[in-house]
């Protein structure tokens, strides 16, 4: 694995750049990676990839479940502790610490997340005990919905088992309730992570009113946690 990975770095700066080119002159690496991202959010298709065809292309992998189809995604970016997500017509999903942060491409996007500076996803959810409330703001487009103060409620919900490509995963359920009544907008996102270093294996995430994801680690990239 770390040998088939060992030119990973080059291709994570090179994967934007083959986007906006349109993948023309395709070499075999990057044919692999439309056969990967073949799919996007917009499309009415189920992916289910199996842990062999997971395991043939040489890219970081996450599979993305939402309201229009799914996809699987491949890390294109990572920029300290922000991951981009890449799937087909410029979709991206960004990433920091397993909660998402920004979209393009999904017809209605989170623009941005400011954060507060004491992230307890920067902390580390596997360190959460006890109901944890924090606050910060999101922009949403279309329709100028900038700065909306979202408060947020963390909920331990004790240890379960999940099975991801066949391989059973000993996690931590964290739950997270959000409200924003100036926005009408409140759900409630789920969040399985690993007890050792916090890694979110799995998530289901309220991005924007309209738009729930379902994620799920299928070739992690994974990076020193608190």
């Amino acid at each position: 694995m770390r040998t088939r990975l060992s030119a990973y770095p080059r291709l994570l700066r090179a994967w934007p750049l083959l986007l906006l080119l349109g993948l023309h002159g395709c070499t075999d690496l990057s044919r692999s990676a439309v056969d990967s991202a073949r799919l996007s959010m917009h499309r009415k298709a189920r992916v289910e990839p199996t842990a062999a065809e997971v395991a043939a292309k040489p890219f970081y992998q996450m599979q993305a479940n939402g309201p229009q189809g799914s996809a699987v995604l491949i890390l294109g970016n990572v920029d300290g502790q922000r991951q981009a997500w890449y799937g087909a017509h410029e979709t991206v999903l960004f990433l920091e610490h397993g909660r998402v942060v920004e979209t393009t491409g999904l017809g209605e996007d989170l623009d941005g997340a400011q954060l507060p500076a004491d992230d307890p996803f920067a902390r580390g959810l596997q360190h959460l005990t006890a109901p944890l409330v924090y606050h910060y703001r999101v922009d949403w487009s279309p329709g100028y919905r900038d700065d909306v103060p979202i408060e947020a409620r963390l909920i331990p919900a004790g240890k379960t088992q999940i099975t991801i490509l066949g391989t059973p995963h000993e996690v931590l359920r964290v739950d997270e309730q959000l409200s924003a009544p100036a926005a009408h907008f409140s759900a409630t996102n789920h969040y399985w992570v690993d007890p050792q270093d916090g890694f979110v294996w799995k998530s289901e995430q309220q991005v924007t009113p309209g738009i729930r994801l379902a994620l799920l680690a299928l070739r992690p990239y994974r990076q020193p946690q608190p």
